[in-house]
């Protein structure tokens, strides 16, 4: 059981969880096509993608600065109003330089995961709500919560070609309407953050964002950066312009795959705190994560669309696992001050990298090399999982310690 005010700050981030990561669903799926209706080439779509996660990475080095000098309550409210601007910003505009100037201030997350200035907050949240095994079944539940809500997200992303086929509204009109519905929930966020209670702790300006913990999290960053680049070749808008490229899936039919998929991913992050009790948190991430990017390398390789999608949905059933137990190592590692600086420096070499990979993948993409992007993230991945094995088997978080 968590303390009331802890189970209160806990429901409160798992209930915005929730809302964006069924935002993050529809516009993973739909950022493509809004494009390309746009008039915008394969090349825009992923220099947008780059953009956003590059503004990601550098909102999310600003929160791990300031997370010493502001409440967490603040930065997530700042966080959400931000959010409901992003959303204002992809309707009113339609040229390509006011696209990069809102994608890179903004929160859009056109990826599976969650890469934007959220994350670092409402890690840091979580990890004072709880310790040990709780934490990590906490952290399972955060991801499960944002794995079913943006699986529910992508199964909506057909609905602007429904509305455009039963209505006067053009489908261009509908997939507007769909990011204002991205900046109510922004709206919406808001106002759940405000009912934050409101000792949430203020660290001294004096305490270092980073002190005894500084090695090792700076090497877990430049190994999740791998991942994160990797991660960037394949985000979701781009694997959905892969199928739509390579196979000719409609836009509904992605929406359902990522529907699918999605709930995968829920049902293994699930698994994962009882997996991580039984061989340790690092044996988790890893030996789950190696077979889902031999999957992704496989279906680069499928002659059909069934078999491409068996691989990726049999990916998306092992890829996520690593998710909520690398987050409880790293806040097992670190001391309790540190937390928000790590979640934060951790995120923003995975962001930095993965922002850089989209146009990479869109570049290949233009060039007529489909499944180009598929075999180097699978390669990349399996990479970074044995040098993560490598580097830190010797290290043992306080779970595993305790255990």
């Amino acid at each position: 059981m968590l303390p009331a005010g802890a189970d209160r700050a806990a429901s409160l981030v798992l209930a915005s969880r929730g809302m964006r990561g069924f935002c993050d669903g529809f516009i993973a799926v739909l950022l493509p096509a809004y494009l390309l209706s746009l008039g915008f080439s394969q090349l825009d779509v992923g220099l947008i993608s780059t953009t956003t996660l590059m503004g990601s990475a550098i909102a999310t080095i600003a929160v791990g600065m300031l997370a010493s000098r502001f409440t967490q309550r603040r930065m997530l409210t700042l966080a959400a109003a931000l959010m409901a601007a992003t959303g204002i910003g992809f309707v009113s505009f339609a040229t390509l330089w006011p696209l990069l100037v809102v994608a890179f201030v903004g929160t859009l997350n056109p990826s599976s995961g969650d890469v934007s200035l959220f994350l670092p907050l409402e890690q840091s949240r979580l990890a004072e709500a709880a310790g040990g095994d709780v934490r990590t079944a906490l952290f399972a539940r955060y991801s499960l919560v944002g794995a079913v809500s943006a699986a529910v997200g992508s199964l909506t992303a057909g609905l602007p070609i429904w509305v455009a086929s039963h209505t006067a509204i053009t489908a261009l009109g509908a997939m507007r309407g769909m990011f204002l519905v991205y900046a109510v929930t922004g709206v919406i966020v808001f106002m759940l953050y405000r009912r934050l209670p409101r000792a949430d702790g203020r660290a001294s300006k004096a305490v270092p964002p980073l002190g005894p913990s500084r090695p090792i999290v700076m090497r877990l960053a430049m190994l999740f950066s791998v991942d994160a680049f990797a991660g960037g070749l394949v985000v979701n808008s781009l694997l959905s312009l892969w199928l739509m490229q390579r196979f000719g899936l409609s836009i509904a039919a992605a929406g359902q795959f990522f529907f699918w998929a999605g709930l995968l991913s829920a049902g293994s992050q699930l698994a994962a705190a009882p997996l991580s009790r039984r061989i340790g948190l690092l044996n988790t991430m890893v030996f789950t994560h190696i077979p889902s990017s031999v999957c992704l390398i496989g279906a680069a390789f499928a002659p059909s669309l069934p078999l491409a999608l068996a691989l990726l949905l049999m990916r998306s059933a092992l890829s996520q696992m690593d998710v909520p137990t690398r987050t409880a190592y790293v806040m097992a590692v670190v001391t309790p001050s540190e937390r928000p600086a790590a979640a934060s420096f951790t995120s923003v070499p995975r962001s930095l990298a993965a922002a850089v990979a989209p146009t990479l993948a869109g570049g290949l993409f233009g060039l007529g090399w489909l499944g180009a992007p598929l075999v180097v993230c699978g390669a990349l991945k399996i990479a970074y999982d044995l040098s993560l094995l490598a580097a830190f088997r010797q290290v043992k978080p306080d779970d595993d310690r305790a255990r």
